[in-house]
Formats: C-alpha cells, sequence, structure tokens
C-alpha cells in the first residue's frame, strides 16, 4: 500500500517526469502506442465509475443551482478561453484544434482530490465534474463544432459516439460493479487512485513521444497557452462564483472545476478525429502535465490562506 500512497501522492511530479523521459527518450517510449490512449482513458473512467457512489449524485439534486453554476462556467470560460488564446497567439490549426478540445472537454478526474486537498467543498466538486461528465457526449462535440469547425472538418456523430464509448461506458460499469459488487470496489478502490496515475503518465508519454520534433520547434508557446489557459480558468472560475455570492469552499471548488479539465480525453479525441493534424494531442498532453503541477500549487496556497484566515 506504501507504492500505492506514493504514487497518489506524488502524482504531478510522476507525470512530469513521463513527459522529460518521452521528450529525452522518443524511440524508447514509442513503444507506448497512441492506439493505446482510448483503452487508457477507459482505465481511467472505469476507476472514476468504482469510486462513485449514488450518495455522490445527492448534491445534484440537493443543490441543483450550485451544480448549475458550476457546469454553465465549465463549459463557457474554458472554451472561450481557449479559443480566445488561439487567435492572440496566431496559432496554427492543428495546434488551435488541440487548445480548443481541451477547453470543450468536461472536468478532470483529478479536481476531486485538489478540491479536498484545497479545502474546497467536496461533494459540490464531485457532483459538478459528474454532471459534467456525463453532458460530455452531447456538449463537448457541438462546441468544438462551434469554435473548430471553421479550420477543420467536425464530426458531432462520431465525436458523441467516441465519448460515450470512453467515458460514459466505462464509469457506467464501474457504476453498477460498485452496485453489485460493493465489497470488490471498495477493495479496488484503495489501488484505483495509483493506477489512474500510471494510465495519465502513459498517455502523456505516447502523445509527447509522438510529437517530440514538432514540440521542440513550437513548445514554448503550445506551453504558454496552455499555462494561460489554466490560470485564466481558476482566475475567472473563482472571480465569477465569487460574483454569484458563494461562500468560500463553493469558490474554491468551482474555481478548480473550471481550470481542470479531462485532458486525457482531449488527447483521445484527438488521435481518434484529427489524426491527420499532427500537433492536435500535444496541448492536452501538457496540459495533463500542467494543471496537476498547479492543481498541487493551488491547494497549498488555498490551504495557507485558510489556516492564516482562521489563525
Amino acid at each position: 500500500m506504501k507504492i500505492v500512497s506514493f504514487i497518489s501522492k506524488w502524482m504531478a511530479v510522476i507525470v512530469l517526469l513521463a513527459a522529460v523521459i518521452a521528450m529525452v527518450f522518443p524511440q524508447e517510449v514509442s513503444i507506448i502506442k497512441t492506439s493505446w490512449i482510448n483503452w487508457l482513458l477507459g482505465v481511467v473512467m472505469l476507476g472514476m465509475g468504482l469510486m462513485l457512489r449514488w450518495e455522490d449524485f445527492r448534491v445534484v439534486f440537493s443543490r441543483p443551482h450550485d451544480v448549475l453554476l458550476g457546469n454553465v462556467l465549465q463549459f463557457v470560460l474554458m472554451p472561450t478561453i481557449g479559443y480566445l488564446l488561439t487567435v492572440i497567439f496566431n496559432l496554427p490549426p492543428d495546434l488551435a484544434v488541440g487548445v480548443i478540445l481541451v477547453g470543450c472537454c468536461p472536468g478532470g478526474t483529478a479536481s476531486n482530490v485538489i478540491t479536498f486537498l484545497a479545502g474546497g467543498d467536496l461533494a459540490l466538486s464531485v457532483g459538478i465534474t459528474s454532471v459534467s461528465t456525463l453532458l460530455a457526449p452531447i456538449v463537448t462535440p457541438l462546441l468544438v463544432w462551434l469554435l473548430a469547425g471553421t479550420m477543420v472538418n467536425v464530426n458531432v456523430v462520431t465525436m458523441f459516439i467516441s465519448i460515450v464509448q470512453v467515458v460514459i461506458l466505462p464509469i457506467a460499469i464501474g457504476i453498477i460493479i460498485r452496485h453489485y459488487a460493493a465489497s470488490f470496489a471498495d477493495k479496488v478502490a484503495a489501488f484505483l487512485p495509483a493506477v489512474s496515475v500510471i494510465a495519465i503518465a502513459l498517455i502523456v508519454s505516447a502523445v509527447v513521444a509522438a510529437n517530440q520534433v514538432a514540440l521542440l520547434t513550437s513548445g514554448i508557446t503550445v506551453l504558454i497557452v496552455v499555462i494561460l489557459h489554466n490560470i485564466l480558468g481558476f482566475i475567472f472560475g473563482y472571480g465569477a462564483a465569487s460574483l454569484c455570492r458563494m461562500i468560500r469552499p463553493k469558490r474554491i471548488a468551482v474555481s478548480i472545476e473550471v481550470g481542470m479539465q479531462n485532458s486525457g480525453l482531449a488527447c483521445s479525441l484527438a488521435h481518434q478525429h484529427f489524426a491527420a493534424m499532427a500537433m492536435a494531442g500535444v496541448p492536452g498532453a501538457i496540459f495533463s502535465v500542467w494543471h496537476n503541477l498547479s492543481g498541487a500549487l493551488f491547494s497549498v496556497l488555498c490551504k495557507r490562506y485558510n489556516k492564516n484566515s482562521h489563525g
């Protein structure tokens, strides 16, 4: 169990290390095929389903306005910020599509852990993540079509099917297993965070290794855009929640939900639907590395503020 705890605790460092190794040794790392991405993401989503309980959905019905606000901000702010950044930085179409994909995806699976560490409203965080993930098959393809449809052909129907296959189906299987075999799910649950970290690290490795040369030439620009996308998501998410007069724990939860995306899904969709655009999966891979680092830092800052404000 110590190794499981270690992997979970150092998620940000492990994912960053995976990216660096893939960058330095692309040939060796290329044994991890990009065709594995969907399966690896499915493992992460299955883990999410196994850890979900029906009680986690109570917040959706007990506090629908909070969950609705979080989802509206999620699917309005991040796609808009992503699109504007592609225009401001005049990104080429393949990178622009990749950034827009990240912005149109639902909340990231690590957001609940970061919210807990930051002292945010964990129940609200889980509720927003769950609902945004369930809405993703419909909302994500439509948003990508709306924002990137002039750059590339976006097939909304096939993208809908893809998200159902790699996100909704594994989550549903996980929920069913938990419902009918709760004791088994509880035993497996202890290992799931570590398994998810390894799967995300492998996704990042595959994308970075496949695009190593292109990353060396345009990596700085993409890195700046990804960092801004994430940080502005945190800032505007927190600001919008404040304007709606949410209490501090809710503001923290909404901020993290908005700023942290399911970038693994962005990598998967880029590989499946925009394979001809070589760099489309790169923003998602970089986001996977960066938002875990920034999320960890954000949680430390929130905890320090909480301690000082109560001191």
